[in-house]
C-alpha cells in the first residue's frame, strides 16, 4: 500500500466502509469455518485495521519483512480471527488458509505465530506486551536511520496490566513519536464490564499524564478516525517529540446485534440459526454505515 494518501472524500469514505464491511464478513466466516473464535472484539477493532492496512500503511505483501515497511503491533492478543483475515484480504497468504483456522496442520491459529503466519510482525496470545514491542521497533529503526511508522493497538480490558503503564513511560521518554496507539475502548473483557472488574478510564487523561498527544473519536465513524490518524502521523513528520494515543469508543460485537455491548461474546460459535442472524444484522448495519457516509462525506 502507498504511503502517500490521497484526500478523504465521500468516495473514500464509501470505499473502507465497502471493505470493513467484507472484513467483518470475513471474520465471522472465518470463526465458521474453524469452529469458534473471539467475535466481539474482532468486531470492535475492524474499523480501525480496514482504515490502517487500506488506508495508511506502508507495507508489501510480497516482501513482508520490508525493513522500511510500517509495523502493525495487535496487542490485544485475542482478536486472531479478525486480524487474520485482514492479513489474507491484504495479500499475505491465501483465504484457503483461513479455511482451516485453528484445525490441525493450520499456519493461522488462535493466536497468530508469526514465524508461521506472514504479515504478522508479532506473535498474538499474552497481554499487556504490545506496546513494549512497539518501544522496541520504534527505537531500532532510530537505530536503523529508518522511518516508519509504529501501530500498536491495544484494548481497554488489557490496559489494566501495568507493563502497558511501563512501555508508554519508555515511549514518552525515549520521544518515540513514530509510535501511535489505538485503544479499543469496548467497555467489555472476558469476565465482564471493565469498569466492574477493574476501571481503566479516563484513558485519554492517562495517556496524556504518561506523556502523549491524545484523542478521542468513534471508533466506529471512518472520518474520525481517519482525521486522528492523520494528526499522528503529522505529528510525527512534522518534528513532534511525543508518542500518540487515539482512544477509540467502541462497542463490542459492533455490526452484529446480539453480540453488540455484550461482553459474553469476547468467544463464541455460531450455529446455522446464529450464522444468519448475525450476516442479516451486518446487512443492516452497513447500510446505516453507508447512509452516514453519503449524509456527512
Amino acid at each position: 500500500m502507498p504511503a502517500n494518501y490521497s484526500a478523504f472524500d465521500k468516495a473514500e469514505w464509501l470505499r473502507l466502509e465497502k471493505k470493513a464491511d467484507e472484513l467483518r464478513r470475513l471474520t465471522l466466516q472465518t470463526s465458521i469455518w474453524g469452529g469458534s473464535g473471539h467475535l466481539g472484539g474482532s468486531l470492535s477493532c475492524m474499523d480501525a485495521m480496514t482504515i490502517l492496512y487500506h488506508r495508511f500503511m506502508n507495507y508489501d505483501p510480497k516482501n513482508p519483512n520490508l525493513e522500511t515497511r510500517d509495523r502493525f503491533i495487535l496487542s490485544k492478543g485475542h482478536c486472531a480471527v479478525g486480524y487474520a483475515p485482514v492479513l489474507c484480504d491484504a495479500g499475505f497468504f491465501p483465504v484457503d488458509e483461513l479455511k482451516i483456522f485453528n484445525l490441525t496442520g493450520a499456519k493461522v491459529g488462535m493466536h497468530l505465530d508469526c514465524n508461521k503466519v506472514k504479515g504478522a510482525d508479532c506473535s498474538t496470545g499474552s497481554l499487556g506486551h504490545g506496546l513494549s514491542l512497539a518501544v522496541g521497533f520504534a527505537l531500532a529503526g532510530r537505530l536503523k536511520n529508518q522511518d516508519y511508522m509504529c501501530y500498536c493497538l491495544t484494548g481497554d480490558g488489557e490496559l489494566n496490566e501495568g507493563s502497558n503503564w511501563e512501555a508508554a513511560m519508555s515511549a514518552a521518554q525515549f520521544k518515540l513519536s513514530n509510535i501511535v496507539v489505538l485503544a479499543d475502548n469496548n467497555k467489555c473483557m472476558i469476565d465482564g464490564r471493565v469498569d466492574d472488574e477493574m476501571k481503566v478510564e479516563p484513558l485519554d487523561e492517562k495517556f496524556e499524564a504518561f506523556g502523549f498527544e491524545t484523542i478521542r473519536v468513534d471508533g466506529h465513524n471512518m472520518k474520525e478516525l481517519n482525521d486522528a490518524i492523520e494528526k499522528a502521523i503529522d505529528n510525527h513528520k512534522n518534528g513532534g517529540t511525543k508518542p500518540y494515543a487515539i482512544i477509540m469508543d467502541t462497542f463490542k460485537g459492533a455490526g452484529v446485534d446480539f453480540m453488540q455491548d455484550n461482553y459474553l461474546w469476547h468467544y463464541g460459535s455460531l450455529d446455522d440459526a446464529k450464522s444468519k442472524s448475525a450476516y442479516e444484522s451486518l446487512d443492516r448495519y452497513y447500510k446505516e454505515r453507508c447512509a452516514r457516509a453519503e449524509r456527512e462525506g
